[in-house]
């Protein structure tokens, strides 16, 4: 059995921005293009596969289970 291999550069910059406030969405996503070099298309697309990674929970315990509530709660709204 293969251990998976372990987050990349830009993943672990992922989940750290994500740990970050922003005054508003514009601001994020400014800074999303800024200091990630990413669409912000792409930086949700990559966010959203790692909240369901266990790489990413063992890296970052607090964003992820943040982001797995924030979703949660989204879903029960619909």
């Amino acid at each position: 059995m293969d251990a998976q291999p372990a987050l990349g550069d830009r993943e672990l910059a992922v989940l750290a921005f994500e740990a970050r406030s922003f005054a508003s969405p514009g601001a994020k996503e400014r800074a999303v293009r800024e200091e990630l070099d990413l669409a912000p298309v792409r930086y949700f697309q990559l966010l959203n596969a790692l909240i369901d990674d266990p790489r990413a929970l063992a890296a970052a315990p607090v964003t992820v289970n943040r982001l797995r509530r924030v979703r949660e709660a989204k879903r029960q709204e619909r």
